[in-house]
């Protein structure tokens, strides 16, 4: 599991042409709410190691987030195979992220 947002994102199309359990977080590291979402997603993420985990720093100009029309932060999104299977947004409990891992579960 990563804990700081990065600036470096991947490309849409490496995001579309991924194979198996992939976690997209959007949020930044200064927002309350991507600060409060931690310790429900660490609680979530245990036992995840298969899953790829990008956790992403958005706003404005940043095209992965507008590619995925992120509006609020932190905005999580399940992919399995480049395919979106959930989207769960400002979670704050590890039961409403559990429901995403769940979709992407190999």
């Amino acid at each position: 599991m990563k804990t700081r947002y990065i600036p470096e994102a991947p490309q849409r199309a490496e995001i579309d042409a991924s194979k198996g359990p992939l976690l997209l977080e959007f949020g930044a590291n200064w927002c309350g709410h991507c600060m409060a979402a931690q310790p429900p997603l660490e609680q979530a993420f245990a036992g995840g190691e298969s899953v790829t985990h990008y956790k992403v720093e958005d706003g404005p100009g940043r095209p992965l987030g507008r590619s995925f029309r992120v509006k609020l932060w932190p905005t999580f999104i399940f992919l399995l195979d480049g395919e979106e299977k959930a989207r769960v947004v400002r979670p704050l409990r590890a039961e409403d992220l559990s429901v995403g891992f769940a979709q992407i579960d190999p």
